[in-house]
């Protein structure tokens, strides 16, 4: 058995630039256009997961500020739903422009709040600018219809309008990218919205409201509150009255709970929840590939991605072979803090996700799994765990139905077609499914027989922004991205004519 080597964490000092990247972002709420301290001055800790450290502290809103936020945002709502098309897609493209100017430094500064590697997180802020350049595109497309009614005596004008005031709840995983994927598309709309970003990474997201109110959104527009009370601050918002739609991307728990609440006034929701990905792997697919593409589908964000490879099942012939190759790959990976040189995997988001992640092996590993990598947490600061592969792990493992949420891979082997599709669809969930075969017909029958939202035919990472993400089941609700992610944001009006 080989295990990745932890790269020491840098103690608890910032470096110089570190600390001008982290002294750069507002620390208040943007409230109506203006950056104001939480009531009572209310702040809470913004922690660094690969050293334990305490980066700074940010505002706390309490309920009283995001209905403060949340009215702004209606008294927005009228004048920004009559701006132009071009306008808001201007306001997009400029934004665009800005994170690519700055994408060193917010990069570093996601680096630091959240744990990714740099080169991971850079990666990040340019997937996160390519939503708004993709919705800048869109809001120039909106579009609707006209008609002649069957019997002729009327004509059908059909119309789309802005849904009105959004909220926005975005998870701490990818930090920038949840939001302008959600933010985007509103603005392009012609919504005004308030976003509420995890409270263990609320940098990300400040810095990204100061860059839209630099890049000319108007007042009011784009609201941010961050806290750490999320059902106090946000279900007297969902209950209102003044908000029409919630976009919210995080557990299937909470997106169910959230349900529940806007269920009392009807709200519009999109919910992007969880996930519980199969990685099927034929006999007929070329294992080089096939292993390149369980790392990239397994390891984006050290595994704590809802798109994340959580069963990966390959057929009996290949399974060894598979097995060899992708513990090899896994073992290369450099576990550190991503600051660092030469990291690749940086920590979990905090020690409940690390423990998580070891109660998860130990249990697949009693009920008959073999280690063939890693399988223990790092050691000293930080909330690192080493890249495991396990194999022949039960299909009665925890982890077979639970999200690992981390860096661990585990195999499974399958004799049939149909013994594996019946796998992969045995689970609430249906978000992605990854398939490796070079047998276009089988591909055909499998992609079409898994019940999921996505499927990635020979290729570990689906998401695109000119592409429409989301699931079935338990995975959500809804689309975003693509040309049908404005449609989330829009209203379909129908105006009859009558021509007698």
């Amino acid at each position: 058995m080989s295990t990745s080597t932890p790269v020491p964490a840098s103690g608890p000092t910032l470096t110089e630039r570190e600390r001008h990247v982290v002294d750069a972002v507002p620390k208040q709420l943007l409230v109506g256009g203006s950056w104001v301290d939480a009531e009572g001055g209310a702040t809470l800790d913004v922690v660094d997961p690969a050293t334990g450290a305490v980066l700074c502290a940010v505002a706390d809103a309490s309920p009283a500020d995001g209905r403060a936020a949340l009215e702004a945002a209606a008294s927005a709502q009228a004048s920004f739903a009559r701006t132009t098309p071009r306008a808001r897609a201007d306001i997009l493209m400029r934004a665009y422009e800005l994170l690519h100017e700055r994408i060193e430094e917010l990069a570093l500064l996601m680096t630091l709040e959240m744990g990714k590697p740099v080169a991971e997180a850079r990666g990040e802020i340019a997937y996160a600018a390519e939503f708004l350049r993709h919705f800048a595109g869109e809001a120039l497309r909106i579009d609707g219809g006209f008609q002649t009614a069957p019997g002729g005596g009327a004509r059908f004008l059909v119309t789309k309008q802005p849904v009105g005031p959004c909220l926005l709840i975005t998870p701490w995983n990818f930090p920038m990218a949840m939001g302008t994927r959600k933010i985007g598309p509103a603005i392009a709309a012609g919504c005004t919205s308030v976003i509420k970003p995890a409270h263990q990474t609320p940098l990300s997201m400040l810095a990204l409201g100061g860059i839209l109110v630099e890049a000319g959104v108007p007042d009011g527009v784009v609201n941010v509150v961050t806290c750490t009370r999320a059902n106090e601050v946000m279900e007297p918002l969902v209950r209102s009255g003044l908000a029409r739609k919630l976009s919210f991307t995080g557990s299937t728990r909470v997106g169910k709970i959230l349900l529940e609440q806007c269920a009392e006034k009807v709200l519009r929701t999109s919910m992007e929840l969880g996930g519980n990905a199969p990685f099927i792997v034929f006999e007929d697919a070329d294992l080089g590939e096939a292993v390149t593409g369980a790392l990239a589908a397994k390891m984006r964000n050290m595994g704590e991605a809802c798109t994340a490879a959580n069963r990966i099942y390959v057929h009996e012939s290949v399974i060894d072979e598979f097995g060899a190759l992708l513990a090899e790959r896994m073992a290369e990976l450099t576990v550190g803090r991503g600051t660092e040189d030469g990291v690749t995997v940086g920590p979990l988001i905090d020690e409940a996700a690390q423990h998580k992640v070891s109660e998860l092996v130990a249990d697949a590993v009693s009920l008959g799994a073999t280690v063939l990598t890693g399988g223990e947490p790092g050691a000293g600061a930080g909330y690192f765990y080493a890249p495991t592969v396990l194999t022949g792990v039960s299909r009665r493992a925890r982890m077979a139905d639970e999200e690992i949420f981390g860096p661990v891979a585990p195999l499974t082997a399958f004799s049939t077609e149909d013994e594996v599709i019946a796998a992969a669809n045995d689970t609430p969930y249906g978000l992605v499914a990854y398939v490796y075969t070079n047998d276009l017909r089988r591909a055909l029958r499998v992609g079409e027989a898994i019940e999921t939202g996505m499927v990635g035919l020979n290729q570990g990472v689906v998401s695109n922004p000119a592409a429409p993400f989301g699931g079935v089941k338990e995975s959500g609700l809804g689309r975003e991205g693509g040309s049908v992610g404005i449609d989330e944001f829009l209203e379909v009006k129908y105006i009859g004519i009558a021509m007698g």
